[in-house]
Parts: structure tokens; sequence; C-alpha cells
């Protein structure tokens, strides 16, 4: 039943032998000199210069005006609810569609996610599905969001940028700013993703990216938080540094900290990859516009990005038309050598989240059972890794 559509999968990375991955990293020669350098200078770990510098080069690309750089984007994400003083007895709304990251960021705060549906055209939180669990179960009183039945304030909002596709984050950013909640982004897969000309992150007060081995630009581990003004990037700094005080020499600190600062090392090889980022961005939309063509051969759908979007195309994506048809596909390509994904698990049928706040999700339940994440390396068509 596949055997077409496996074999042109096969063909669009004709030079990878063995078997196909869902997406490696690649490295070059100016990636080991960057990594060498870095140990040869001694400072490799929270200090040194290559960690100001990709700041300011990942602010460049971005367009945001202030970077923090830490050890991965959860712990991005983590940092980005304290700036905005989640703690216990909040409720975060985000979508049940999305890695586990996002809600247990969360949870670390002692706040408990909010679980509402996703739109069919972004695969994002959706806006319409915010305003209408808003209206129907909150309130606003003293300029505070309330969930009428659990008497909890409605803190803060977190949209994912889903496999790299930019939700509808202008009418959310409206809907929050209307209920007095606070706009974090999750852009932890949509580095190099622009809505209407703007990057992903950037259009919160706080967005988090991540580095880690799968994306689009990889240090191992690492993140960044993109922020839009000067105290909020101060505290982060200070909080990421495990709160400590300046001092020539002493240990003194006013909070709890967190050792979040991303390591030099980690930042060196960050710098070198993201030189890479217009070629990876230059391959992917190739990548895509090929899986386009060998779809329109098929009854299957590609999903494809909104028409005022400019993805990463972090990883491709086919919705097939009942979860016995992606799974037979699932098994298929594994069996012919090809690492293909389903979906990722409802966040609220996760049995740490199953006491959560929902609603319907019928557009995420439907998504997760008919969609698969399709090999989607940087380096499929021919560069020259040396």
């Amino acid at each position: 039943m596949f055997d077409e559509l496996v074999n042109g999968i096969r063909s669009l990375f004709r030079e990878t032998t063995g078997t196909i991955p869902l997406h490696a990293p690649w490295f070059d020669r100016d990636d080991e000199e960057a990594v060498a350098a870095c140990v040869s200078s001694t400072f490799v770990s929270s200090v040194g210069a290559d960690i100001t510098a990709f700041e300011q080069e990942l602010s460049e690309v971005t367009g945001s005006p202030h970077v923090v750089a830490v050890v991965n984007g959860t712990a991005a994400l983590h940092v980005a609810l304290l700036l905005n003083d989640v703690g216990p007895g909040d409720l975060v709304i985000t979508q049940a569609f999305t890695f586990i990251a996002t809600c247990n960021a969360i949870a670390y705060t002692g706040a408990e996610p909010v679980f509402l549906d996703i739109d069919a055209e972004t695969l994002g939180l959706s806006p319409i599905a915010v305003q209408r669990w808003l209206d129907h179960e909150c309130d606003v009183k003293g300029g505070i969001a309330m969930h009428r039945v659990t008497g909890k304030r409605v803190k803060a909002c977190i949209p994912m940028h889903t496999f790299g596709h930019v939700m509808h984050i202008g009418a959310l950013r409206s809907i929050c700013a209307e209920w007095g909640i606070a706009l974090i982004e999750d852009a932890a897969e949509a580095l190099g993703s622009l809505r209407d000309g703007q990057h992903a992150g950037t259009f919160a007060p706080v967005g988090a990216l991540s580095f880690n081995g799968n994306k689009i630009i990889t240090c191992g581990g690492g993140g960044a938080l993109l922020i839009r003004e000067d105290e909020p990037a101060r505290a982060a700094r200070h909080l990421t540094t495990q709160a400590k005080l300046p001092h020539p020499w002493a240990f003194e600190h006013d909070r709890i900290g967190y050792n979040y600062r991303m390591p030099a090392l980690n930042a060196a090889l960050a710098r070198s990859q993201l030189r890479k980022l217009p070629h990876n961005l230059a391959v992917k939309r190739a990548l895509h516009n090929s899986y386009h063509a060998l779809f329109a051969q098929t009854p299957w759908r590609l999903f494809t990005a909104a028409s005022d979007t400019a993805p990463n195309h972090w990883l491709n994506a086919v919705l097939f038309h009942d979860r016995s048809e992606r799974d037979a596909f699932l098994k298929s390509a594994t069996e012919r050598g090809i690492q293909v994904r389903p979906a990722w698990g409802i966040g609220a049928d996760q049995p740490m989240y199953t006491h959560a706040v929902t609603d319907g999700l019928h557009v995420s339940r439907d998504v997760q059972h008919r969609l698969v994440n399709l090999p989607s390396s940087a380096h499929p068509l021919g560069h020259d890794r040396n």
C-alpha cells in the first residue's frame, strides 16, 4: 500500500545509506574549530566571550532586543514563567498538543496547566478556543482573570509554534491583553520562522528557543530567552546565575536562583551553527517542496504553512485518514529503514496531568491520531559537510 510513497521518500535521501534519521544534526570543520578554540581558551563554563557574542548574534538574527542564553529550552520556559510571577495556585493556558516540556515548565512553578485545543491551520493554540474558554469559564476581577470553578487566577498563556509553524499569535496577543494574561511564546521549534516578517518568539514580551540535538541548529543542549524590555532581561540574567550579587569575592545571593546559564563550550558551537542557519533554512525549504510534489500524487495531505508565514520547516508532517492507516505507514516505513514518528501524546492524557482543566480537544486528538513526522534533516540534498 505504501511502497511507492516509501520509495519516494528514500529517493529524497539517496545519499544516506542505512536508516534515514528523523532529524540528524550536521557538523563541519568550522564547528570543530570553534569548540577547540573555546577549549584552548579554558573559558568553557558559564563565563566567556562566546556566550556574550552568541547572545548578540542571536539578537541580530531574531530582532529581539535582549537575548539570555540558557542550558535548554525547558529552562528558558521556566524562567519566562518566573519573570511573570507565575507560582502555586495559578493556572496557565497552553495547548495539549505539544512536547511535554511545555507542560512540565508550568508544573515547575507550582502552577497548573489548562489544556485547550489547537487550530487545524497552524497546529498551534487556537485563539478561538482560548476566547471561548475564557468567555464561558472565567471572569475579570480587579484586572485579573479568575477561573470560576476553581477560584484560581489565570496568570499566563503559553502557545507553542508547532514544528516551526507560527500560530495565530496576533489574535492571541489581543485576547491575553484584554484579559490581563501574560503571554509567553514557546518558540523552541521555530528558530528562523516568521509571520508577517517578524521572528517567532518576539511577538510576546518573552519567548523561548531551543538548540537541542534535533533542532534546526544545535549545540547539544542549549536554549535562549528572547526578551523585549531591559528590566526583565536583567532579572533573567540574575535568576539564571544563581541570583548571585556582584562582588569581587563574596558569595551573596538575594533570592532562589538557578544554574541555568549556557556554558561557553555550548555557546562556541552555537555560534558556528548559527552561521549555517540560512543554509539550513534553504535546504529545508527545498526538502519541503520535494515532499509537496511527492504527496501531491497521493491521497494523503502534507501539512503546509499558512499563507502569511515563512516557517523553518523543522519537521515535515503528513496527515493520514485515520489512526489505523497512520499505524500501517509507521510500520511500513520503519521496516524499510525510514525513521518516522507519530505526534506526541496529548498532555492531558499523561498521568501527572489527568486532573488538569481542558476543553474538548477535538482537533488535538484528531491530529494526534493521524499525523506522522517525516525525515527532515537539514542536509539531505548533497551538501558537502566538509
